[in-house]
């Protein structure tokens, strides 16, 4: 007999999107264009819903079985993840109005790849963690493509949906082994099993392919070009809550599932962290179009989160929460404001046409500015002290290199966010950019207010000793 309590306690976020999602289907169904405009705020309400539903069952629960198990670490992540998504969706009707793709159908994609997300930071079991990879990733592949007139918007769709199906693929192959090699899909069953050969080499392919998922080198080759292609709005989807998510959802595996094994994972991840720090980095400084470059600094941001990874449960789950807050919130408000980039003709993505921007757009060049402060780490903003629990947790579990790696990777990023800086600040101005939307300039602002200043007045509230520390205490319950 179903356990009604313990379901709503594990998994009421994702049943309340599922709901939401099948109702949006036959509200589309039956309306059709009349239900386009509408759905933006359908989805968004949704999605603030489910942020609500994961708050409300903090402590979270056990379910079917043991399919499913949350705790406060992923409920944590789950609240950060429904409210950027969100807030995304929130922010692209406009976008997609202009670009004459409003379809209620949009809508609908974030919202079932937001359960996806649900499913996958609720996983405890291989099966149950692959389908929700998929949920998310089916949807993520749409919205890609989802200007399917554009040329660039379906090739970043294809690319990402035939790497994507190779991870994937390797994924699935991993934890085939891992299963063969212990008898168990269980998370608790595979943790309590001997660490053989074969289910090391099975732990080695679910990295790469969760490492894909997360967009870290050298299995990052998919990001810049679909950062580029893919329609901005989508773009500002993907780069904050699935990539929150999935770094979270990467930790969780590895702290739950393989945890007795970290002197044999902490090398592999210590190597991949060190890659997506430095390619990230040198590969940004060489763009001149700013999606691309966006695309490149969230390589090299992964790599900071997986200092915490490679840190340990006790001391990088928390830094890694305050991290991955921040850095996703950022992320959001900058994308948020590339939408802003539009004059006549079209949207304008190159890093030249923001020349004088503090003249033309003060406000918007003001915000920006503090975003890039605080992604590019530079003290008091709030993305500096997110940097900062990063690198105290990967001296404190005696990660040396990658702390001197975690400083040398971001004295290189320093060359081109200010750059950016430079640019608006100092540079001839350029044609104005046309008003945009109030929802858009919203975002941007409330973003970097969050991200550069709330941060950085109440850090010891979220890092450390705060609400990090807090939820990342529910991995040992």
């Amino acid at each position: 007999m179903l356990d009604v309590t313990a379901i709503l306690m594990t998994v009421a976020p994702e049943i309340w999107l599922a709901l939401a999602g099948l109702t949006g289907v036959v509200l589309g169904a039956i309306f059709g264009e009349r239900f386009n405009s509408l759905s933006f705020k359908y989805g968004t309400l949704a999605l603030f819903g489910a942020a609500a539903l994961a708050a409300l069952h903090f402590q979270g629960g056990e379910a079917f079985g043991g399919l499913v198990r949350t705790n406060t670490f992923v409920n944590f992540a789950k609240v950060v993840s429904f409210s950027l998504a969100g807030v995304a969706l929130f922010i692209s009707e406009g976008f997609l109005k202009r670009h004459e793709t409003d379809r209620y159908e949009y809508a609908l994609l974030t919202i079932f790849a937001s359960m996806g997300m649900g499913i996958i930071l609720s996983a405890a079991d291989l099966m149950t963690l692959y389908m929700g990879i998929e949920t998310l990733s089916l949807s993520s592949y749409v919205l890609a493509a989802f200007h399917r007139d554009s040329a660039r918007s379906s090739e970043a769709g294809l690319k990402y949906f035939v790497l994507g199906a190779l991870a994937s693929g390797m994924l699935l192959y991993g934890a085939s082994l891992v299963y063969g090699f212990t008898g168990h899909t269980s998370f608790a069953g595979i943790a309590a099993s001997e660490m053989s050969g074969g289910v090391m080499f099975g732990m080695v392919l679910m990295i790469v392919g969760l490492a894909f998922k997360i967009s870290a080198a050298p299995m990052h080759v998919w990001t810049p070009d679909v950062y580029e292609g893919a329609p901005t709005a989508v773009v500002a989807f993907f780069a904050s809550a699935p990539k929150l998510a999935s770094t979270i959802v990467f930790a969780n595996v590895l702290f739950t599932v393989f945890g007795e094994a970290i002197m044999q994972w902490q090398l592999i991840v210590s190597i991949i962290a060190g890659l997506s720090m430095i390619i990230g980095s040198l590969g940004a400084l060489l763009q001149t179009n700013i999606k691309r470059l966006l695309g490149y600094s969230s390589i090299a941001n992964v790599g900071y989160a997986l200092v915490a990874v490679a840190a340990g449960q006790e001391t990088g789950a928390a830094a890694l929460l305050t991290f991955s807050t921040i850095y996703a919130v950022t992320s959001l408000g900058l994308f948020a404001a590339v939408l802003a980039m539009r004059r006549r003709g079209g949207m304008v993505e190159g890093i030249g046409e923001l020349g004088g921007l503090i003249r033309t757009k003060p406000v918007l060049a003001v915000m920006m500015s503090i975003m890039i402060f605080s992604i590019a780490g530079l003290p008091p903003f709030g993305g500096f002290f997110g940097k900062f629990e990063v690198l105290r947790a990967g001296l404190d579990a005696g990660l040396l290199p990658l702390a001197i790696l975690v400083v040398i990777a971001s004295v290189i990023s320093l060359g081109y966010y200010l750059k950016l800086i430079k640019i608006m600040w100092f540079d001839e101005p350029t044609e104005r950019f046309e008003n945009v939307d109030m929802s858009v300039m919203t975002a941007v602002v409330v973003s970097a207010l969050v991200a550069g200043v709330v941060f950085m007045v109440f850090i010891s509230e979220l890092g450390t000793g705060g609400w990090a520390t807090y939820a990342a205490s529910g991995l040992l319950r």
